[in-house]
């Protein structure tokens, strides 16, 4: 099996995937991000973020997709905006029939780091020691996607029991 986690955002959307044995770690497959010009349009942002996501389902081929949910922040403009990327992957999802699941950021920090509130380093560091790598992920929004599908399995493993 195959999960495929996101961190939506139109500047940078991380992207992580984790496949899944019945013995043994998760394998990390693939990760990395979309990343989208700044000043560019928003309709292109969009596009190249859809486009850039069939690619990598394409190369890919999860069986599902773990995605982060989307929380209230304090600067509006930001929230919009992750809600748009949002939408673009969950249109993707939609169109390539997989299954999504949503995980707030503090479910997924609480999982990884027993703590709701852990920064970017201790999740980096978490996932790192998780998959038993030398090296943490980069970029942060790439090693929280990963999070996102390392959480997504630990949920889909306890929910099985």
């Amino acid at each position: 099996m195959r999960i495929l986690g996101i961190d939506p955002g139109t500047g940078i959307c991380g992207f992580g995937v984790l496949e899944i044995r019945k013995k043994g770690a998760p394998i990390l497959v693939d990760s990395g991000a979309i990343k989208t010009p700044p000043h560019t349009p928003l309709s292109e942002r969009l596009l190249d973020i859809h486009d850039s996501l069939h690619e990598i389902i394409k190369e890919d081929k999860p069986d599902c997709v773990a995605i982060e949910k989307l929380f209230f922040m304090q600067n509006i403009t930001t929230g919009i905006s992750v809600a748009e990327a949002r939408g673009v992957v969950m249109l993707v999802c939609a169109q390539e029939k997989l299954p999504v699941y949503e995980y707030s950021p503090n479910e997924v920090k609480k999982a990884m780091t027993g703590y709701g509130h852990a920064d970017k380093k201790q999740m980096q560091e978490m996932v790192r020691v998780y998959l038993h790598m030398d090296e943490v992920i980069k970029p942060d929004d790439a090693a929280d996607a990963v999070a996102i599908a390392i959480v997504h399995n630990m949920f889909r493993l306890h929910s099985a029991v």
